[in-house]
Formats: C-alpha cells, sequence, structure tokens
C-alpha cells in the first residue's frame, strides 16, 4: 500500500519526461541528487520525532532518539514493514554518498565537542581519573580476553580469516570505549559541569577513548596492513598533538583577535577555520586513525571566548540537525535486528550487554572507591562511565567498513549502545542525581533539547 501510493505521488510530480519513480529507481551519478534530498528529509523529519518522543515521554537527550531513530529507518523496522519503499529511498548505491556526509557530519560535531572542552578539569581530578580510567580499560579487555575466542567459534559473527588477536583487541576497544560526546551532554543537562564528578568522569572517559583508539589503529594496521601501518597511525597522532600543544594556540590565536576586534566572525574567518577543520580531518585518516579525532583534537586548541561563541552559533545547528543524524542513519542501515532473532544470537547479544556493564559500570565503581570516593559517588561515575553511544556507533561502523565483523555482531554492539546509554541518565538520577539535589549539592535539571 504505502509502495502504491509512494509511486503515485511520484509520477504526478514529473507530468514530463521521466518520472520521479523512474529516477528514483535509477543510480546514474547524475540522479543520486533526487535520492539523497529525500533521504536527507526523512532523516530529518525522523530523527526530530524521534528524539522529541525520546525527551517527551522517556526524558531521554534528544541525541539518544536520534541513535533509534537511525535503527527505525534501516532494515529493521522501515525495511520490515515496507522493504521495496525502503530499498527505493535508500538504495544501496546511494550509501556513499550518505557515508561521506556521515563522516563529516560526526567529525563536525566531535569538532564542537573539542571546542567546548574545559582543560583546566583534566588537571584538577588526574590521580582518581587515572584509576577508574585504568580500570574502565583493564576490565573490559580482560573480558574480550575471555569472550572472544568463544565468538570466535560462532559464524557469521567476525569476518573470516582474523586473527584470534586482533578480534581481542577489537573487542575489548569497543567494551572500553565511553560515549565522550554524549557524557558532556549528559554532564551539562544534569547541571555537573562544574562539579568534582563531572570532573572525574570526563577526564576518564577521555582516557579511555584516547586509549581506545589507539588499540583501534593497530587493529586496523594488523588487519589490513602490517605493524608499520600501526606505527605510522600512532606516532603521527602522538607527533601531531605535540604539534599543536607547542605551537597550536600560538598559530590559532589570530583567529580569536580577529573576531574580538569585529565583535563577530566574518565569512573570512570561517572560512579558514572549516578549512584547517578539513585538512586536520584529513591528516588524521590518511595516517589511519579517523576524521573525527583530526576534528576533536583541533577543536580543543582553538581559541576561546568571542571565537567558540560565533562558531558554534553559525556551524551547530547545522551540524546537530542535519549532519549529526545522517551518520546515525548510515548506521541504522547497517543494523539488522531480525539477524538477533535466532535463540543462539539472542542470548548471544544478552550475554555481550551483560559482560558490558560488569566491566565498565563494575569496574570504575570500584576503583572510583578505591580512589576515595564515597559509595554514592562511586555509583554515580560508574553510571555515567558505561554509557557508549556515538563513538560506539562510530568504532563498530569502522568495523564494519574494515571486513573486520560482520553485520550480526554489528547488529549486536548496535543495542548495547543503545541500551548502555540509555541507562546513563534514569541510573545516575537513582544512585546520586535525586539525593543531591535534595540536599542543594546539585542545580534542577535544565531542559534536554
Amino acid at each position: 500500500m504505502a509502495e502504491d501510493v509512494f509511486s503515485a505521488l511520484a509520477n504526478m510530480l514529473a507530468p514530463h519526461g521521466p518520472s520521479v519513480g523512474a529516477k528514483l529507481q535509477s543510480y546514474a551519478p547524475g540522479d543520486y541528487s533526487i535520492h539523497f534530498f529525500l533521504q536527507l528529509a526523512l532523516i530529518i523529519v525522523t530523527c526530530r520525532g524521534v528524539g522529541w518522543l525520546c525527551r517527551k515521554f522517556l526524558g531521554q537527550p534528544q541525541v539518544v532518539g536520534e541513535m533509534i531513530a537511525g535503527v527505525v529507518l534501516g532494515p529493521s523496522l522501515f525495511g520490515l514493514m515496507a522493504p521495496d519503499l525502503q530499498a527505493m529511498v535508500f538504495p544501496k548505491e546511494t550509501n556513499s554518498v550518505l557515508y561521506a556526509g556521515a563522516q563529516f557530519g560526526v567529525a563536525l560535531y566531535m569538532f564542537l565537542v573539542g571546542l567546548t572542552l574545559r582543560l583546566d578539569h583534566f588537571q584538577s581530578k588526574v590521580r582518581n581519573a587515572a584509576m577508574v580510567s585504568a580500570a574502565g580499560l583493564f576490565a573490559p579487555f580482560l573480558i574480550a580476553v575471555l569472550i572472544t575466542p568463544w565468538l570466535l567459534a560462532v559464524p557469521g559473527l567476525f569476518a573470516e580469516g582474523i586473527g584470534k588477536g586482533s578480534a581481542t583487541l577489537f573487542m575489548g576497544a569497543c567494551i572500553a570505549l565511553t560515549a565522550f560526546p554524549m557524557l558532556a551532554r549528559i554532564i551539562n543537562e544534569r547541571g555537573l559541569a562544574d562539579s568534582p564528578l563531572g570532573t572525574l568522569s570526563l577526564t576518564a572517559g577521555a582516557f579511555d577513548d584516547a586509549a581506545s583508539w589507539c588499540v583501534l589503529a593497530l587493529v586496523l594496521a594488523l588487519f589490513g596492513g602490517g605493524s608499520g601501518v600501526a606505527v605510522v597511525a600512532i606516532v603521527g597522532a602522538f607527533l601531531y598533538v605535540g604539534f599543536l600543544l607547542l605551537f597550536g594556540q600560538r598559530l590559532l590565536a589570530p583567529l580569536g583577535h580577529a573576531v574580538e576586534r569585529r565583535g563577530e566572525m566574518t565569512t573570512t574567518v570561517l572560512a579558514i577555520t572549516l578549512a584547517l577543520f578539513c585538512l586536520s580531518a584529513f591528516f588524521m585518516d590518511a595516517i589511519g586513525i579517523h576524521g573525527i579525532f583530526g576534528g576533536f583534537i583541533l577543536g580543543v586548541f582553538m581559541p576561546r571566548g568571542l571565537f567558540a561563541q560565533e562558531l558554534k552559533k553559525k556551524i551547530e545547528p547545522i551540524a546537530v540537525v542535519v549532519l549529526l543524524p545522517m551518520f546515525f542513519t548510515y548506521s541504522g542501515l547497517n543494523t539488522r535486528l531480525d539477524m538477533v532473532g535466532s535463540l543462539q544470537f539472542l542470548l548471544i547479544a544478552i550475554g555481550l550487554l551483560a559482560a558490558s556493564i560488569i566491566a565498565k559500570f563494575g569496574a570504575c565503581y570500584a576503583a572510583a572507591r578505591l580512589a576515595g570516593e564515597d559509595n554514592r559517588t562511586a555509583l554515580g561515575i560508574g553510571a555515567l562511565m558505561n554509557s557508549r553511544g556515538l563513538m560506539e556507533l562510530i568504532i563498530i561502523n569502522i568495523g564494519i567498513q574494515k571486513g573486520i565483523i560482520e553485520p550480526a555482531l554489528f547488529s549486536m554492539l548496535v543495542l548495547m549502545a543503545v541500551v548502555t546509554t540509555m541507562m546513563a541518565g534514569p541510573l545516575f538520577e537513582i544512585f546520586y542525581g535525586r539525593q543531591a539535589r535534595a540536599t542543594g549539592e546539585l542545580g534542577q535539571l535544565s531542559p534536554a533539547r
């Protein structure tokens, strides 16, 4: 029924020449734009709608709704209810266009995250954060060592030919990740930005993500190009960060001065900034890490003050409303929840979820207690560190794109990312937030956007 209505509408829109319906079923490069604009309209409407529902009825941030919306638009729901229509709107031949937009969107979002990062937070809680971070890395990799041989024995999870070592490292990185951008948003919404708990969680999350990405670089190198590629990736990343530490703020300061003098950001300054962002993302991609880290690292060293305010004002709405949802949709198109429908795969998915929660939540809670935090604070830290969200989707997308994992394991890890992210806010409120607000330690929740 939906396909008939869509086809009739398409033909009505083009009374002369080739019908829209015919164009939608053709895949010449010149016809990709008609798919792209239709896809983008559907992505924006669906992500905003599902995000509103999640905020209204589940108390979840907008970005969690967008993660779910990506799955809704994929074969798990849209493709299940109207397979022909879903294939017409999202043909595989156009995936490369959507993929490019998705990568640009997520890299630009991470650039904004880096731009808003407060470096003074990282200096005040280094010791305790290091303990929490170390536990949040050690336990997940230990769990990965225990479960990966079992996963490798199940057909359809890992790609053929991947070694036990590479598979173990990849699983360890997936379980160890903390959703740093989403963690920052949760911390801001919960009124924790200037609290010791928020500082400790952000610092530990940053350490864990950096380590996980170095491990991923090693896996990609061993799987695709040998240890030399891993050396280039890790050494190149350290050299780039070192260069920015020594010279970044000095070289980028004129951009901030130009904005301060004019009282606004001109299009020339915006163009230079975006060009630098693209070059930074290109460099990190070229050495074998990922473009998102190029965006994030450059954002950390960009001028603050009016420059940061103006830049966010100009690019954040497009990045958040248009570009980032493309990434969630691209992930959703690769998610096949029907593959988890068999009893064996369902049990594996549940086992992965449980192991991930125990490894991250449990280990970070225990480390926080050992570092001297009280029980309530340690539980709050464990709840926040267990969130995986966007970063998990990024790393597993790289895994499936590079041929490390198969769609079934990808779908299980998407479920793990969504569930652990949805757990973070409510568990934090139960363990820490409600009592802290009742005693005046924290302010009231800021409205979700």
